[in-house]
């Protein structure tokens, strides 16, 4: 990557039901209730599937239950006001922006909300990529082609991923 390069970060991370967080506790409880709901205009009366991914092997179309799902969690990921709380600058003062998130079942159970998970990913906005410094990404929010930078860094992680790219 060249200095000043655009980029976009993407961060996920999944919740099921060991989540110890009381946003992840709401967002577990409430998506496997629209689950339950969303799940039945695509599961057969004749040959009904219990789970997620015999669901969709059995009907393409469920597909459509990661967005369906996904709804359920957008007051719970608007109380966040655009910031992941999860990726703390390395002061430990500021948060990875987010413009965006994208809710995907990863497997779930009508018969046992304990086989519930889900993943979040959050995508950041385009942000100005400085260069690495210790393993911290330097970015700015800053995306003009100018020469003064006002900076934050963010510790390279897992689950933290370079979504989008511009030289």
């Amino acid at each position: 990557m060249n200095y000043k390069s655009k980029i976009r970060l993407a961060y996920r991370f999944e919740i099921d039901q060991s989540a110890t967080l009381t946003w992840d506790k709401y967002v577990f409880e409430d998506t496997y209730q629209e689950y339950l709901l969303q799940h039945q205009q695509f599961n057969s009366k004749e040959n009904p599937k219990n789970t997620f991914r015999e669901l969709l092997a059995e009907n393409e179309k469920a597909s459509q239950l990661h967005y369906l799902v996904g709804i359920s969690a957008n007051n719970y990921v608007q109380q966040l006001k655009g910031n992941c709380y999860r990726v703390a600058d390395a002061l430990g003062k500021n948060f990875l922006p987010f413009i965006n998130y994208q809710l995907d079942i990863i497997n779930t159970d009508i018969t046992d909300i304990s086989k519930h998970k889900i993943g979040i990913t959050f995508y950041s906005p385009l942000l100005t990529y400085l260069g690495m410094v210790n393993d911290h990404f330097l970015l700015s929010k800053n995306t003009d082609d100018g020469n003064e930078f006002e900076t934050f860094m963010i510790a390279a992680q897992n689950q933290l991923s370079i979504c989008y790219l511009k030289e």
